[in-house]
């Protein structure tokens, strides 16, 4: 068995990560920490896991195979630098402090699409970030094949999840219901990320991606509107598209348009390909807080283990 903690339980990516390790046959889930709920039972924050037996409390680092940490975004290097880890025990990170090869040290980025070897042999993974797991598998397969253009669109929707926990005046449900706003346009923090990503992949370093990021009225779930321009046919480019993603179980090409209550209580991520003349839209639809946090981390954590890498994520959408 895998014996796991999990740094930062608290919050939502964290819950699901929970809900995801304490079904999994491989996994003994053994510390969850949060520094502002120590002592409590887990199920008075995560209030579904009522049946759960544990309580958030400190981690013995000599006790555990693997840490999750679950931190936000600037504290994950900090809790590492005050915390020294064994290095028997492995690390993967759902925060952006490694992601960036700038930042990342020993952390292999944790897209199994691109880095699946790299992923098997490392001690420590940074997961992606849930708009780069959505825009990167749309971007992928062009950029492998040598035709992604330097000029690349893309309008992200995204739940109210995706913000965390903490409402602010921008998430709290009286303002985001029944609304839709942007944010961060052409700013968004996740650019970094799949620049490098693709740039690995083959496309050109100069690619520039115009990225309007939108907040949506819904709880979870992404749904990322890829536009370029490409002379190749249609049926060309479906074709690169299913022979990159194979090998890999959680990315589907569908031939019919998708949607995202297709995929939302799944780790899958779920593409269509239409096409106008030279215009090319491609349409990513994954779960923020599955295929784009938790569900991307166990997948993750079964490479690094040896295990079969759908291990504990075989879960079916909630249409309605």
């Amino acid at each position: 068995m895998i014996r796991v903690g999990i740094a930062g339980a608290a919050g939502y990516t964290a819950g699901e990560l929970i809900r995801l390790l304490v079904n999994h046959p491989a996994v003994e889930l053994k510390y969850a920490q949060s520094e502002s709920h120590k002592g409590e039972p887990i199920h008075s924050v995560h209030s579904d896991m009522i049946y759960l037996d544990l309580k958030f409390q400190d981690i013995d680092f000599e006790d555990i195979d693997l840490l999750y940490i679950c931190m936000g975004h600037g504290n994950s290097a900090k809790f590492l630098a005050e915390n020294p880890v064994p290095e028997r025990v492995k690390i993967i990170d759902l925060s952006n402090d490694f992601r960036l090869k700038a930042d990342a040290g020993e952390f292999v980025y944790g897209a199994p699409e691109l880095n699946r070897e790299q992923i098997r042999l490392s001690r420590a993974v940074a997961n992606p970030g849930c708009f780069a797991t959505s825009i990167n598998l749309a971007l992928l397969p062009l950029a492998a094949a040598g035709i992604l253009p330097e000029e690349v669109n893309v309008v992200g929707i995204t739940g109210s999840t995706g913000a965390g926990q903490k409402p602010t005046q921008d998430t709290h449900f009286s303002n985001r219901n029944s609304n839709l706003s942007n944010y961060k346009v052409f700013t968004h923090q996740h650019l970094g990320e799949i620049g490098e990503t693709i740039v690995a992949a083959g496309a050109k370093p100069e690619t520039d991606i115009a990225f309007v990021p939108v907040r949506g009225c819904h709880t979870r779930g992404i749904m990322s509107d890829v536009v370029v321009r490409l002379d190749e046919s249609l049926e060309q480019i479906v074709d690169i598209y299913k022979s990159f993603y194979a090998e890999h179980p959680f990315v589907v090409v569908s031939d019919k348009a998708v949607y995202m209550k297709q995929v939302v209580n799944t780790n899958y991520c779920f593409l269509s390909l239409q096409k106008e003349g030279r215009k090319l839209l491609i349409t990513s639809v994954v779960d923020n807080l599955l295929k784009g946090a938790s569900g991307q981390a166990v997948q993750n954590m079964n490479l690094m283990f040896g295990l079969d890498e759908m291990e504990g994520l075989r879960l079916k959408a909630n249409y309605f």
